[in-house]
């Protein structure tokens, strides 16, 4: 293992894209910018490729296991969403943890954790009784066929039976085919169950779908649900089902995780949500329909004010230190705010004050959108977030 100055070594003399680091000092605080991977889309493993809003690339965790970590060794996330940071270390050959408030986390994280066969998938399909699904929320036909929709609650009733939420170990073609279901809810192709509706994944509310239907003149086609959940299984084994390191995903809140022994992780790589950017519940209502949860239920930690998302910020810090082995480290991720008015990399480095942590800088990886960003409707440079920004500590 590197000692401290060793990743800060490895920022000043990156070049890897044609750049130097441009390095300096802002209130106290050490700033390293560059691009430090790429900007491409796809560029990472298939089995990443799952939407989820306010995510990261798969590259950010890739250069911190790569640098920070053995085979082996313990990379936890306690705000795993998608589980973009326990599934690359577990790619990687190291033990993917995660947790999240979230139970979608877990349902969208453990399937890519263990993928069953692909073999395995069409044949669980095959015991569905696509006729058993009664339909309860007549509403959803401004997302679906009726007949779709017809099929969606059959294939909930199967689920139910063959994965249930409490069961850390379910059927594994079920668990993989819910997951698969969950990212194919809502969207702007054939390849998804409802008509068309945008942005992809993130559901708008039954009142927008009716009028994008009204605008459009159309109304949701019948889709072939086995279809399309074997044809974006296929996409996304396309880079084979090996997951070496494996993993543990589970719900709970960032801040109190016992289910996690003292100094039991390696490297922490983290994202937490960003004020009031990102509106959880409504983007995920429709995925908490499909999967039985109640989206009230779910204390999702959002704030509009700063001085209490440091106080979060500062329980959760306070947590990983526990986890953390002494010489571990946190790579925490803030991104940009309110057209980069607000400095959150500034409040991270203020919450860990105090701590049992080596405060070591700020890593900002500068780079253009690409198309995830545009389709947004943001133009680049100019509103979102335009740079990753990522407190880096080190476990004294």
């Amino acid at each position: 293992m590197e000692p401290a100055p060793g990743i800060i070594a490895a920022l000043r003399d990156f070049d890897g894209f044609g750049r130097r680091t441009q390095a300096y000092e802002a209130e106290g605080i050490p700033y390293f910018v560059n691009e430090f991977w790429t900007a491409r889309q796809r560029q990472g493993h298939a089995l990443q490729e799952i939407s989820y809003r306010a995510c990261f690339k798969p590259q950010l965790p890739a250069f911190f296991i790569d640098r920070l970590t053995a085979p082996g060794d313990t990379v936890h996330d306690p705000f795993a969403g998608r589980g973009t940071t326990p599934l690359q270390a577990a790619l990687m050959g190291r033990h993917g943890s995660g947790c999240d408030i979230n139970p979608l986390a877990a349902m969208l994280v453990r399937p890519r954790l263990r993928p069953p066969a692909p073999a395995d998938l069409e044949a669980a399909l095959a015991t569905v009784d696509w006729s058993a699904g009664r339909i309860g929320r007549p509403e959803l036909d401004a997302f679906y066929h009726r007949d779709t929709l017809r099929a969606l609650e059959a294939l909930r009733v199967w689920l139910a039976a063959r994965a249930p939420f409490e069961e850390p170990a379910p059927d594994r073609a079920a668990d993989w085919l819910r997951m698969v279901a969950l990212n194919r809810l809502s969207g702007h192709s054939s390849g998804f169950f409802s008509g068309r509706s945008m942005p992809p994944n993130q559901a708008v509310s039954l009142a927008a779908q009716r009028r994008i239907n009204a605008r459009l003149g159309t109304a949701p086609p019948p889709r072939d649900i086995p279809a399309i959940l074997l044809r974006k299984s296929r996409s996304l084994m396309r880079h084979g089902t090996d997951v070496p390191g494996g993993g543990h995903v589970f719900t709970a809140p960032a801040e109190a995780t016992p289910q996690l022994p003292d100094g039991s992780v390696d490297l922490v790589v983290t994202s937490p949500p960003f004020l009031d950017v990102v509106h959880y519940r409504a983007d995920n209502w429709l995925r908490c329909w499909f999967a039985g949860i109640d989206p009230d239920s779910v204390a999702i930690a959002q704030h509009r004010d700063l001085a209490g998302w440091t106080i979060m910020i500062r329980a959760v810090l306070s947590e990983q230190a526990r986890l953390l082995r002494p010489g571990g480290h946190v790579a925490f991720e803030v991104g940009e705010v309110r057209g980069g008015r607000v400095a959150l990399e500034r409040a991270v480095w203020e919450a860990a004050a105090g701590l049992p942590f080596a405060r070591l800088g700020v890593m900002i990886n500068d780079q253009a959108f690409t198309k995830t960003a545009n389709c947004w409707g943001v133009v680049n440079g100019t509103h979102g977030t335009n740079t990753n920004r990522i407190v880096l500590l080190r476990r004294r």
